[in-house]
């Protein structure tokens, strides 16, 4: 009789749910996706669960396959060389082939006083901890939201349209992301929601009090409510475990998502660092990540050679209320063009893109296997192209001098 292979994943989000689900496409595999919720977050959702317009919670019954076994625990240890991982709760599990899909969560801020007086908003358990805080709140206090990427534009114009008085300090440029174009849309819905954009130089925050927030450029909005979405970090599970990991924590992979430590370790979503060269954190970029992280296991139990990821992006869609919103498009190589579609049709988009994303996962649940959007051709030549650069200035940037050289590289 054949061994039956054990396959664990490590994270039940959108990452980890898509490589669990994939992989029960082959029989003999038995997969276990341990992770410390019972329940899917919707992570994109979160803004809404903050602001009471919506929530962000999924049953894992609606997206997760039934040939998945579920452990509600927390790892807290990688062995490699036993193939096992020990849980919180005292036990452990082991693995023939390991899915490394940790994910992300808020980045800890080193400006003075965050820490203490500002709200981050990565999790569920932060969004969790907020909603109450922004409810004993007045109508009327003064709510800052530090950080201009999609979630803090998102997240303001929730509470804006709620009838808060927000400010958003950008600490550079609203939507970095975004087109020209497409900056212009976003700016011109946060003003008419009412929300104050401090965008440009001097905004970056240099101190949060329990009522006010400090700028570079001296200026201090009032704040009863500070609300954090600068910068994300990744659990340190992989480093602590003794794995070579990039300087955020990510797992070093190769192309095929494969540790550069381990061939039986492969990762997938926020917490991958494939050569070294991370994707943008996205739901956008999970779900294919974890197909192919997926199907380098399927592969590898067959004996055959992993095919490499290939990193195709085509917009990003942000929310500016319950009406309104945005999607800007991107070429394959994922740098925002100037077409976009704003308004009312553009907040139908995000929730279509909403709706599928948790389709697509459900899609995987009932048939392994149809997901394909991970095979879309493109963005391979510039991932190569800057892979190629990333070597080149590799050697001159480690040598410190004449007879300098540089460590010995991966695969």
């Amino acid at each position: 009789m054949a061994k039956n292979t054990e396959v664990v994943v490590i994270g039940g989000g959108y990452a980890g749910v898509m490589a669990a689900n994939r992989l029960t496409r082959r029989d003999g595999v038995s997969v276990t996706l341990v992770n410390p919720r019972p329940c899917f977050v919707h992570r994109i959702r979160l803004h809404q669960l903050v602001g009471g317009t919506g929530g962000a919670v999924v049953d894992y019954r609606e997206v997760l396959g039934e040939g998945v076994r579920l452990v509600v625990d927390t790892v807290t240890r990688i062995d490699a060389a036993g193939r096992r991982l020990a849980l919180a709760s005292g036990g452990a599990v082991g693995y023939d082939y390991l899915i490394y899909a940790a994910g992300s969560a808020s980045a800890v801020p080193r400006v003075p006083g965050a820490a203490e007086f500002a709200h981050p908003l990565a999790s569920l358990e932060d969004a969790q901890r907020l909603r109450p805080v922004l409810e004993a709140a007045p109508a009327t206090a003064a709510v800052t939201v530090v950080g201009a990427g999609p979630t803090g534009i998102e997240t303001a114009a929730e509470l804006a349209q709620t009838g808060r008085a927000v400010t958003l300090v950008c600490g550079g440029t609203l939507g970095p992301y975004l087109h020209p174009r497409g900056r212009r849309s976003v700016a011109g819905r946060l003003a008419g929601l009412g929300v104050r954009v401090l965008d440009g130089p001097g905004t970056k925050v240099t101190a949060v009090t329990r009522d006010a927030v400090r700028l570079g450029d001296g200026r201090a909005p009032a704040s009863e409510v500070t609300v954090w979405t600068a910068g994300f970090g990744v659990p340190d599970l992989a480093a602590r475990s003794g794995l070579s990991t990039d300087a955020v924590g990510r797992l070093l992979t190769d192309e095929t998502l494969t540790s550069v430590d381990d061939v039986r370790i492969v990762a997938a979503g926020d917490s991958a660092a494939p050569s070294d060269l991370p994707l943008r954190m996205s739901c956008q970029a999970a779900m294919p990540l974890g197909a192919r992280a997926a199907d380098t296991v399927l592969s590898r139990i067959a004996g055959e050679r992993p095919s490499p990821l290939r990193s195709v992006f085509g917009a990003q869609c942000i929310s500016l209320g319950r009406s309104d919103g945005i999607f800007q498009f991107a070429n394959r190589s994922d740098v925002a063009v100037w077409f976009t579609i704003d308004g009312r049709p553009g907040a139908k988009l995000k929730e279509i893109v909403c709706k599928g994303v948790l389709g697509h996962l459900a899609g995987e649940a009932a048939t392994p296997g149809s997901y394909a959007l991970h095979r879309i051709p493109g963005g391979v030549k510039r991932r190569q192209l800057l892979l190629e650069a990333g070597r080149r200035a590799a050697p001159a940037a480690a040598a410190p001098g004449r007879g300098g050289h540089a460590p010995e590289g991966g695969s």
